[in-house]
Order: C-alpha cells, then sequence, then structure tokens
C-alpha cells in the first residue's frame, strides 16, 4: 500500500524506516526490512525527498546530474518514484512520500557541486524544521512503531538532516543504520561516528534468508546503478560483500543498526 498524506497512516506498523530519498532504505536496510514482512510484520518506509522540482529549481550541477542519469529533471523523479514502487513491492513494505524537495533543488544556490552536497548543511536549510515536525508527526502517527533512521555515513547532506531531525524529534527511542554504499568508503564510518560524539551500541541482524530480496530491490533503482555501482553485477557483489564484512553471531550475512547507550 502506498501513502502521499501521513493522515492515511495508522497505527498499524511495527516498523518504520525513515529513508532520505527513493533506494536508501532498500540499499542500507532492505533485508532487514523483507525479513520483518516474512514474519508477518507490518513495515512502512517514509521517504523524505520525492517532490518534483519547479521552475527555476536548476543549477548546473543539478543539470549535470540529470545528464549524468540520462533524464529530465521531471523525468528523473517521476521514474525514480516508478523505481521505488516496485522495490518496495518486492520487500512486502508499505510507503509514504513526504514530498520535499532533494537537496540539489531546495537549495539550488547552496549545494553546487559534491564538496558542497556532502558537506556541511547549509544555514536556514528548511528541511531540518520541516522534517522535525513531520517526525514527531508521524511518532505520533504509530506511537508502537520501531523508528529507523540514516546514522548520515557519507555526510550526504539529506542524510544528515534526516538523522539530526529523527534526532530531535524521537529522542533516544530510535535506532539508526549505516548508510550503504557510503559506510563502505574507508574511514567513512569512523569519521561519522567522531562528529555525532554521542555514545552508541550496535546490533547485527541475520539476513541469510532476505539477502537475495533486498539485492532485488536494489536493482529495481534502475536509474541509479550506474551511477553508485557502475552495473547490476557489480552490486550483487558489493552488497554481499559487506553483508559478509557484517557476520552477525549466528549466519553469513549481516545488517547493522547503531542504538544509542542508554548507560551513557
Amino acid at each position: 500500500m502506498h501513502s502521499d498524506d501521513l493522515r492515511q497512516v495508522h497505527d498499524v506498523y511495527d516498523h518504520v524506516y525513515l529513508s532520505p530519498h527513493l533506494d536508501d532504505a532498500a540499499l542500507s536496510c532492505g533485508g532487514a526490512i523483507a525479513r520483518h514482512s516474512a514474519a508477518g510484520a507490518r513495515v512502512l518506509v517514509v521517504t523524505v525527498c520525492t517532490a518534483l522540482p519547479g521552475e527555476g529549481m536548476f543549477s548546473s550541477f543539478a543539470e549535470e546530474t540529470h545528464r549524468r542519469w540520462g533524464l529530465s529533471a521531471e523525468e528523473a523523479v517521476r521514474m525514480r518514484l516508478h523505481e521505488d514502487s516496485l522495490a518496495m513491492e518486492h520487500l512486502g513494505a508499505d510507503s509514504l512520500w513526504v514530498n520535499m524537495l532533494d537537496a540539489i533543488y531546495r537549495r539550488p544556490n547552496d549545494y553546487v557541486n559534491n564538496e558542497t552536497l556532502f558537506g556541511t548543511p547549509a544555514p536556514h536549510d528548511p528541511l531540518l524544521p520541516h522534517l522535525r515536525a513531520f517526525v514527531q508527526a508521524l511518532r505520533d502517527s504509530v506511537p508502537r512503531a520501531t523508528l529507523y533512521a540514516p546514522l548520515g555515513v557519507g555526510n550526504h547532506v539529506d542524510h544528515q538532516i534526516t538523522y539530526a531531525a529523527a534526532r530531535a524529534a524521537a529522542g533516544n527511542a530510535i535506532a539508526f543504520y549505516e548508510d550503504f554504499p557510503y559506510v563502505t568508503k574507508r574511514d567513512a564510518l569512523d569519521q561519522r561516528l567522531q562528529a555525532l560524539d554521542e555514545s552508541f551500541v550496535t546490533s547485527t541482524l541475520d539476513i541469510d534468508a532476505t539477502l537475495s530480496r533486498k539485492i532485488g530491490a536494489i536493482a529495481a533503482y534502475s536509474s541509479q546503478i550506474g551511477i553508485l555501482f557502475g552495473d547490476v553485477d557489480a552490486m550483487r557483489q558489493q552488497v554481499r560483500a559487506y553483508a559478509e564484512e557484517l557476520r552477525p553471531d549466528i549466519g553469513t550475512y549481516g545488517e547493522r543498526l547503531w542504538l544509542l547507550d542508554a548507560q551513557s
């Protein structure tokens, strides 16, 4: 089931995943989401940046991004929305699109290259207060659900803001997932943890039974495969390799969560 309005979301969910963009939940948590749904739990993936950009929102950086995708701005967003529907069906999850703008459209004069897009969020970026209020309303709608948000590894500004908004609105009642594939880059995880200066404990979930469903869901985002991985075979190899690196106590493949340490 898909929703475009938080008022359509009711307290039927066991797990709710905040995804900055239309692939982040599948990339980082696809195995866990599929495992939850296979066990009969209700899962909702809430994707933040899903709005169609309007005229005047295109910097040269945004236009170059569209050229790399081989799509116009409108085609890019519409295609990614379609891809997301396919991926959620593959994982057995419901979806909610929040209809906020991606950074390159939201602040075209601030996020002008990769250095700024993966740097410090711009002062007065409107996403933070809007998303903080949204997450609080979301918690009120699904009070019994476990909430998950990105840790912000890799420092994409939309991931950092989603982390900050979720942390502020949900307090300690939240779990954070590792942003894949950014987490595979050398020192990226350590740098993010140092920047956050929080005390965490980790929990690794066995996804042996659902790894293939995760890979299938990621493959549904065909517009992003070339940019992120090169091709589908490389994607499969990278997903398997990192999941194996996180080997849980029981099983071969894992996904890791970061939980705020209640003892600190």
